[in-house]
Parts: structure tokens; sequence; C-alpha cells
């Protein structure tokens, strides 16, 4: 049985004139946690941005099947309500727009229907004391004067609420220190024990995978997929580096 959730083939990125991806093949399962690591500047990002549809990210060749339908020509807001999240390195700053507000919003959308108030505040307060989150931040505008920490914080309270069948977080632990990054951690293992989702995180530190069993291993370079492995392709990373990526 072909439990294939997210498969890319072949696929060609360009950002402006400039060729990122060069024909990349990946495929994630369902209920699967996969890592996708490489050097800086090698397409990684571009990738995750390709997969949820960011229109600076222009395909020139290949495809995208998600849950067995095509979705490379797909809007934005269309994939997201197919079940696909997409976490930044650098959380964007939304004045006006509290935290709760637009958590709230974005369940409507991808459920199409109106959820009431009550319901809302319940799960998101209880969502909020799984991340030792103070609950005041739920009525603060998203991301303004959030520190680093609170910010991806407040990116794992939206997976759990949300709980999409693909989460691509894209260095999540980037710039955190050692308590953050354990409460990040500790969200998406319980996303992933509460919402069976799949995973695909894009790091260059192993902290944040401690707590997860990691199905597969991808190692980008230059714009394509270069090797692939189990778990222990990431401790084989750690060793030798990525000096080595083409033997």
């Amino acid at each position: 049985m072909d439990n294939k959730l997210l498969e890319i083939k072949d696929l060609y990125v360009n950002v402006g004139e400039k060729e990122i991806l060069k024909g990349v093949n990946l495929s994630v399962g369902s209920n699967e946690t996969h890592v996708l690591m490489g050097p800086n500047g090698t397409g990684k990002s571009t990738l995750g941005y390709a997969i949820c549809g960011n229109p600076k990210y222009e395909i020139t060749g290949g495809d995208i099947i998600f849950d067995g339908e095509s979705i490379k020509d797909m809007a934005v807001n269309e994939r997201a309500k197919k079940g696909i999240f997409l976490s930044f390195q650098n959380p964007l700053e939304v004045p006006g727009v509290t935290l709760s507000a637009f958590i709230r919003s974005s369940l409507e959308q991808k459920t199409g229907q109106r959820m009431k108030l009550w319901d809302f505040k319940k799960k998101l307060k209880e969502t909020m004391s799984l991340l030792s989150m103070d609950e005041s931040y739920a009525e603060r505008d998203l991301n303004v004067g959030f520190s680093g920490g609170e910010k991806k914080k407040a990116e794992i309270l939206q997976l759990l609420m949300l709980e999409p069948k693909l989460a691509i977080l894209d260095e999540t632990d980037s710039g955190l220190d050692v308590d953050a990054v354990r409460t990040v951690s500790n969200g998406i293992k319980i996303f992933k024990e509460r919402c069976e989702g799949s995973l695909l995180i894009i790091t260059h530190s192993t902290k944040i995978l401690e707590a997860l069993t990691v199905d597969k291993t991808h190692i980008m370079h230059e714009g394509v997929i270069v090797k692939e492995g189990d778990a222990s392709l990431v401790d084989e990373i750690n060793e030798s580096g990525f000096e080595d990526l083409n033997n």
C-alpha cells in the first residue's frame, strides 16, 4: 500500500533569474518524521517555500504531489486548507491582529466552519498550558514585541491548534536558548502524539530531534538531494560535516 503523503518529483525552482532547486526528488509518508540538512544556501528553505506555494519561488519543472493530488498550481491558501503548515526562520510581526484572532481565523478557513468562541478559548488555553506559554500572549498582536523564543512558541501553538497533515519546520530552533529549544521540541513531540501528522524538519541542530523518532534523513547540496538514510545519517553529518556529500 502506497502511504505517500508528499511526493516531490524532479522539482526545479527559480528565485528571480537564479535556479535554486535543480531536480529535487523526495517523498514523505503519512505519520513520518523526515529531516532535511545541508550547507547554508543550498536550497533547503526554498524547497519549503515551494511546497507551500510562495509566489516568489517559481516552479520551472517537475511536480509536487500532496495527498494524491498535484498542488504545484494551487494558491497558498488552498495548500494550507489541504493541511500544509510552514514555520518560518524569522516569523513576521502582524500589528493589529492578535495571536488568538489569527489562530481562530486560520482554523475557520481550514474547516470552512465557524468555531464557537467558548470551545476555541478552552482549546487555546489548554494548548498554551502545554507549552508553558503565558495566556496574555493570546491577546497581544501577533509576534509584535515577542522575543525570538516567544515567536517560536507562538508558531508551535499554531501548529498544535491547526493540526495539519504536514508540518514543515524551517530552522524552528534557530537562535533559541536551551530552555526554549526544550519547550519547542516538546511541542513538536505533542504534535506527533496528538495529531499523527508528518514532519519535514529543516535544521542544522539535532537538539530539536532528541525527543523524536526520525524515519528518514535527506541531505541537500547545491539544489539536489545527494544522500538519504535513516536517523544514523544525522549522527554521521554531526561527526564529519558536509565535506564528503558527493561520495
